[in-house]
């Protein structure tokens, strides 16, 4: 099965957050099942430096009186899946993020740039394909890539499937009707039944209209979506195609994520020698300013600071747990009042909190490996990787039920618990599970049966590449 994998980011090349992670994963998976799947990539400056080898394959126009683009050809870093890459420099080569200036301001022609990514994709699907291959599915993922279907249905010749993955509804391209004629969209399709979102033209609501299936990270997403208070607006939409409507829990990268092997670590350790781990607790207190206290129950928070994270109700507990004894490593950056307080938070309490306002894919690493128990109260979680990253090695994590962390993680008064899980966004019930949590870390017997839990389970990339493959195969 020849599939077309189409993202706005992918690691190692470029990553913002988890979808880059997903999108340098999953195809690799598809690939070890004997697929034919390649990625499709927009030409930003760090793509373009990161790859070697690039090759010219077609140079076309995209959209009436725009410029020629160039679509190149490379192979992924590490995995060595085939990409094609939108060189398109008027558009993609620029200093800053992929979807933002330096001010955080969002590209004002974001409309037109995911628009071309949208358009190739589905070019590439169909019979205005510009080289000889030519995709069975076309994978979309997030509005980045929501018009595709939409191209790809209003189409009158033979076409791929589409998959409409959902990494987060909150996020869904939302732009002018003005964009219609520069992206050469029919002002037919601009109504209820279309591209059309309460009088805006959205790229995710294409998507979901046009998408032949649509997928989200986790099955407990999926039905939180159909709801108002997770659906954004599109859960009437969702509700009305719920038969096309599925979860795949995402796996997470085994030979990234490896603490027998992390290019991070300096001590190794796995499931067989877990010991091993206090090294690592050891050298992030040191390599943090922390107290070396060995005893110490050290929380780790690898996160965007955000209102969605939950990291506002966090806060209101820490100073009890510090107080009690608890030592934190947060790393992360975002909105400017959460990090206010979490700096102010690292000077009252120097040797027991330490706060690292960037990320550093390194300190992550130790983090996880570092800490004794891992928090993500997040107030809604499409899938999330890093409670697996948590579990992979033997750091538990704290998680509220929701999204991808109701489908991952099993509370320790469960069978087989692998963490610690409570169930209403309130701070005073975050509380209590870290308490818990932390209760459980001084039961030494108890606590090594939960991290070796969460050690053992497959949390890999198998089994979802096969649920994945499974769905293609229906359509």
């Amino acid at each position: 099965m020849k599939i077309l994998f189409v993202t706005s980011e992918a690691h190692p090349l470029i990553k913002t957050g988890g979808l880059g992670d997903v999108s340098g994963a999953l195809p690799a998976a598809l690939q070890a099942l004997g697929q034919d799947v390649r990625l499709l990539l927009p030409g930003y400056i760090p793509v373009l430096d990161k790859l070697e080898s690039k090759r010219t394959v077609a140079n076309f126009r995209v959209f009436p009186g725009q410029p020629e683009i160039r679509l190149l050809s490379a192979k992924m870093p590490l995995t060595e899946v085939p990409v094609y890459v939108l060189d398109a420099p008027q558009y993609f080569c620029r200093v800053a993020g992929p979807y933002q200036y330096e001010l955080g301001g969002d590209w004002p022609d974001n409309a037109m740039r995911f628009g071309m990514l949208s358009r190739v994709a589905a070019m590439l699907g169909s019979a205005d394909s510009p080289i000889p291959w030519r995709a069975d599915i076309v994978h979309c993922n997030d509005w980045q890539s929501g018009l595709a279907p939409a191209y790809l249905q209003l189409n009158r010749g033979s076409h791929a499937k589409s998959v409409m993955a959902i990494h987060n509804m909150a996020f869904q391209g939302n732009f002018d009707r003005d964009w219609l004629g520069p992206l050469d969209l029919p002002q037919s399709c601009f109504d209820m039944h279309g591209v059309e979102f309460h009088g805006y033209l959205s790229f995710l609501k294409a998507g979901l209209h046009y998408a032949d299936r649509i997928v989200t990270v986790s099955p407990t997403y999926a039905r939180e979506i159909q709801a108002t208070e997770m659906g954004y607006g599109m859960q009437g939409l969702l509700t009305v195609r719920n038969g096309d409507v599925s979860g795949i829990l995402n796996g997470i990268d085994e030979q990234e994520w490896n603490p027998a092997t992390d290019r991070y670590l300096a001590v190794h350790y796995d499931s067989g020698n877990l010991a091993l781990k206090a090294a690592g607790k050891l050298a992030l207190q040191q390599q943090l300013g922390l107290e070396t206290d060995a005893k110490a129950p050290l929380l780790g928070v690898v996160s965007r600071l955000t209102y969605q994270k939950g990291l506002d109700m966090l806060l209101e507990s820490l100073p009890r747990l510090l107080d009690g004894g608890a030592q934190l490593a947060v790393l992360g950056s975002g909105e400017s009042e959460l990090e206010r307080r979490f700096q102010h938070l690292a000077q009252r309490y120097p040797e027991r909190a330490s706060v690292t306002l960037r990320f550093d894919e390194g300190l992550s690493h130790r983090i996880m490996a570092g800490a004794d128990i891992f928090l993500m109260p997040s107030r809604f979680e499409p899938c999330g990787l890093n409670q697996m990253y948590g579990m992979r090695y033997g750091t538990p994590p704290v998680v509220r039920r929701t999204g991808g962390l109701a489908d991952s993680v099993i509370d320790a008064q469960e069978s087989g618990g692998t963490g610690f899980v409570f169930d209403e966004a309130d701070p005073a019930m975050l509380y209590r599970t870290i308490v818990r949590a932390i209760d459980c870390y001084r039961d030494e017997k108890g606590f090594r049966q939960i991290q070796l839990n969460g050690m053992r389970r497959d949390v890999g990339w198998g089994g979802s590449a096969q649920h994945y493959l499974d769905l293609y195969r229906t359509m």
